[in-house]
């Protein structure tokens, strides 16, 4: 259903559209416009408070970041960290819930008010009713892909803190060394020109072998049996949600060094390869958000349609399945 937002009436009949549903959605999507301004900024935040209010889904999620989104979750749900932290954290988020796309948007104050409505709410609930925040999709910008540093470091951490030195594929500081200077991996020439992508280069492929071990060993080994909180003597998440940050981990790392590789392909089909691996990383994070209960997603329309994407590059057609077909088809419609 599309809408204004300019125009939209200032209460929304969200109960009246949840009856004509089926069953109740794992997955409520709100679409984010192409550019925005300040009214409906106010609106869709508005919107955000009263679907979280009325229909109780438990996570809200942004299209970005998910490694530098927990930041900002351990915040509103933990008070772990500053404000100032947890909204420099949202500009990672391509999408964040206040501004328009991109990083260069800053933080405005929309974010910081959405951030700290959200710790208030949070405050003083049972952990399990507090409202969670997650980024999907990955740090993929419009100027390139980032480094995976972030993500492969955080998953090395993971498990270096919970197995054996001797079981792990390699040391923090043999991954440092292979992944060198991020520059090299965030190259803005190389989302045009291949040739400029370290993608395959004999670090990069590596690194692949070594994140692929390190998610297989993440696999293998059994539940960690002690919460994280218990260990620091903080509150935080238990060992089944920290074990899922373990995986996004994961996920992302993998993910990242896919799109790496394939940005150095010189094939036709690259741009369409390119934009389908987005969407993979995408619904692959919706996929594991599904699991654990109800959630608000805020992203762009295009990769969430149920259907076949589509672009024409000169006079080359391109087409790739979008992240909604591919959430629905695990999720049966769901």
């Amino acid at each position: 259903m599309a809408t204004d937002t300019q125009a939209a009436p200032p209460a929304l009949a969200t109960a009246t559209l949840m009856k004509l549903l089926p069953h109740p959605p794992r997955l409520t999507t709100v679409d984010d416009p192409a550019h925005a301004d300040g009214p409906s900024l106010e609106r869709r935040e508005d919107l955000f408070r009263r679907l979280v209010e009325r229909e109780g889904p438990r996570t809200i999620a942004f299209e970005g970041d998910g490694v530098r989104g927990t930041v900002v979750d351990d915040y509103v749900r933990w008070g772990r960290g500053t404000l100032d932290e947890a909204v420099e954290a949202m500009k990672g988020m391509a999408y964040g819930p206040c501004h328009g796309p991109g990083h260069d948007s800053g933080a405005p104050d929309g974010d910081r008010e959405f951030v700290r409505w959200t710790r208030a709410r949070n405050e003083g609930r049972p952990s399990g009713e507090r409202l969670r925040l997650a980024g999907v999709g990955g740090p993929l910008e419009s100027s390139g892909t980032a480094s995976p540093r972030a993500a492969l470091t955080a998953l090395h951490g993971h498990l270096a803190a919970r197995v054996d030195a001797d079981l792990l594929p390699c040391t923090a500081e043999r991954l440092d060394r292979l992944l060198g200077a991020d520059r090299r991996w965030t190259e803005p020439a190389a989302l045009t020109d291949p040739a400029r992508s370290v993608g395959r280069s004999a670090d990069a492929m590596e690194l692949r072998l070594l994140a692929d071990d390190m998610e297989a060993l993440l696999d293998a080994w059994p539940p960690h049996a002690t919460e994280q909180g218990a260990r620091d003597g903080r509150p935080g998440p238990g060992a089944g949600e920290d074990r899922d940050r373990a995986r996004l981990y994961a996920r992302t790392a993998t993910g990242l060094l896919r799109r790496h590789y394939w940005m150095a392909d010189a094939s036709p089909d690259r741009t369409a390869r390119l934009v389908g691996l987005r969407d993979q990383m995408t619904a692959a994070d919706l996929l594991a958000l599904a699991k654990r209960g109800p959630a608000l997603v805020y992203a762009r329309n295009r990769p969430l349609q149920r259907g076949r994407g589509a672009m024409r590059m000169s006079d080359l057609p391109l087409a790739w399945w979008s992240a909604g077909v591919m959430v629905g088809a695990r999720l049966g419609g769901k």
